[in-house]
């Protein structure tokens, strides 16, 4: 029951997009075409879910611990140790994208190497690191929130593709139309409020 409240939880009451407006440039930038959308949501979610869990074992584990009996407390190294660490699983991706989808790897541009500085992934660490979490537990965590980053990268990036066929108002062309469409589905997005 914990770990379906924790899932559902990361994906629908608290996606870091709708409900934490959290991760807003890649999902405006990268949401013209699904496929694009596609790729930058697994990216996410891969980078999210790996860098919950080493972040979860750097707060767990080292930026605390006891020599004897005096406590050594580094937390304040805390956000540093953690960009560190989403730039170099950001990099690790980009390597590999460039080499196994070079079409994706062009397709992304520049919004892959900016998943480092994307706050919903650090804002996933920083949750978790705050809240106590476990391992295993950040690491659920991190994986689903990257899945509801997904979610609603596909679902905004489909109503995109639909809005393009579309006549709106001459004032409502282009960036004022995707952003009344991101408000109204974040206002769908906030009646999963009470499921968790």
């Amino acid at each position: 029951m914990k770990y379906l409240e924790l899932t559902i939880g990361a994906v629908l009451v608290n996606n870091f997009v709708l409900t934490r407006f959290l991760g807003i440039c890649p999902f405006l930038g990268v949401s013209k075409r699904l496929d694009t959308a596609l790729g930058m949501g697994g990216a996410v979610t891969v980078v999210m879910a790996l860098a919950s869990c080493i972040t979860s074992v750097i707060s767990n584990y080292l930026l605390s611990f006891s020599i004897g009996e005096k406590v050594i407390d580094l937390s304040f190294l805390q956000v540093l140790t953690f960009i560190l660490v989403i730039a170099a699983l950001v990099q690790l991706l980009e390597i590999m994208l460039q080499k196994l989808s070079p079409v994706l790897y062009r397709a992304l541009g520049i919004y892959l190497p900016l998943i480092t500085t994307n706050c919903a992934v650090l804002g996933a660490a920083t949750i978790n690191a705050e809240s106590g979490r476990s391992v295993l537990d950040a690491t659920i965590f991190g994986a689903f929130s990257g899945v509801g980053f997904a979610l609603a990268l596909v679902l905004f990036s489909s109503i995109r593709e639909k809005l393009e066929l579309a006549e709106p108002p001459k004032a409502f062309e282009g960036t004022p139309i995707a952003l009344i469409t991101a408000g109204i589905l974040a206002m769908a997005f906030a009646g999963f409020a009470g499921l968790c």
